[in-house]
């Protein structure tokens, strides 16, 4: 793909503040996550705009493209440098995505600094995989929180083997080859001159111990994929595509902690009520009498009924509001808003004593039919 200039890629203006860059990143990771975005080019992309994130939210980074373009910023900093303290963990947290460590090891092959990842090529892991879960909730569990249980498939430690890999009753045993080390030492003269290359143990792939009899459940890995029911928290007042982090429940990983579940909240639509933020919106009609002598109108609400008072002379489409009727903000302190829409509902069929009053009201005010 053809590199292009970092503002253009993240469709902002030379003057965006950091906020607005960070805004529109969050819009473009999300459309092109590769979580979410299965087509062959949104990977490209996606590793395209994380960079032009990673230079434009970094003052000094900034200064030096604004100065020299993208040429000057690969003049003075690496790969490693260009991602190093660029915040994309809170924002993929935020978006219930997770971190964005095994991602990065994917594309860049290791960078330091990002998702708790450091140094460069292959290594043992030493975190497992983060999963992520979508789960349905309705309009009212969503204003009240509600406990839902979920079943996740995941990997876990093998309870064969208790993670050890080996058939139980026997052990792993030493390397041999590199003596536990788990690396190996190669030495080659060349005149007066010694080079030594040390390289990853071939037999042990770097553990430093083998398997002699490995465990028949999960044939040496440690881990077997089993099915675990988990209890969900959702608190009061969740919104559409609100992440929930359960720390530790992800994969698990040999010689290491296992990752962390996202749960994505999707909200069901209601019959009768939208989502506005906090607030919701109700609309209702009422009849041409009340809307010119004013009444009362008993009106639902997410909690229960009210009432409502409307005021003679009430226009189609005025909106009411009932305050601390909508939904709860999720730091405690409050409540949205219902705001009741009113349409005035004109009658289609007329009795004939209903006409004639309609005209003799038309007559006392002045109105020619």
């Amino acid at each position: 793909m053809e590199k292009r200039d970092y503002y253009d890629v993240l469709g902002v203006p030379r003057g965006a503040s950091k906020d607005e860059i960070k805004s529109a990143y969050r819009k473009l990771a999300l459309r092109y996550h590769p979580d979410r975005n299965k087509a062959p080019e949104a990977t490209e992309k996606f590793k395209e705009i994380s960079e032009a994130y990673a230079v434009l939210s970094d003052d000094e980074k900034k200064t030096q493209f604004d100065q020299f373009g993208r040429e000057g910023v690969y003049q003075r900093y690496n790969t490693e440098d260009i991602f190093r303290g660029a915040d994309f963990d809170s924002i993929f947290r935020d978006l219930g995505f997770g971190g964005l460590g095994g991602i990065f090891e994917r594309f860049f092959g290791g960078i330091g600094g990002i998702g708790g990842f450091e140094g460069f090529g292959p290594r043992q892991p030493t975190r497992g995989d983060d999963l992520a879960y979508d789960l349905e909730i309705t309009f009212e569990e969503a204003a009240h929180g509600a406990a839902r249980e979920i079943d996740i498939p995941r990997l876990s430690e093998c309870a064969t083997c208790n993670g050890t890999g080996a058939q139980p009753g026997t052990s792993r045993k030493r390397c041999a080859e590199c003596n536990g080390r788990g690396q190996v030492q190669h030495v080659r003269r060349a005149g007066f001159a010694q080079f030594v290359q040390i390289t990853t143990c071939p037999k042990c792939r770097g553990e430093g111990t083998i398997i002699e009899k490995p465990c028949k459940t999960c044939r040496g890995s440690g881990l077997e994929r089993v099915r675990r029911k988990l209890q969900v928290k959702v608190p009061a007042g969740a919104d559409e595509g609100q992440g929930l982090r359960l720390k530790g429940e992800g994969d698990a990983v040999a010689a290491g902690r296992a990752g962390d579940l996202y749960v994505r909240i999707h909200m069901k639509p209601h019959r009768e009520f939208k989502r506005q933020g906090n607030d919701v919106v109700y609309e209702t009609r009422i009849s041409f009498p009340k809307a010119a002598l004013g009444g009362e109108l008993e009106v639902p609400c997410i909690d229960g009924k009210a009432r409502l008072k409307i005021p003679p002379g009430t226009r189609s489409g005025t909106v009411f509001r009932l305050e601390g009727k909508g939904f709860p903000n999720l730091d405690g302190w409050g409540k949205g808003d219902e705001l009741v829409r009113v349409d005035v509902d004109i009658p289609q069929d007329l009795s004939r004593r209903q006409r004639e009053l309609l005209q003799d009201l038309a007559q006392e005010m002045g109105e020619r039919l």
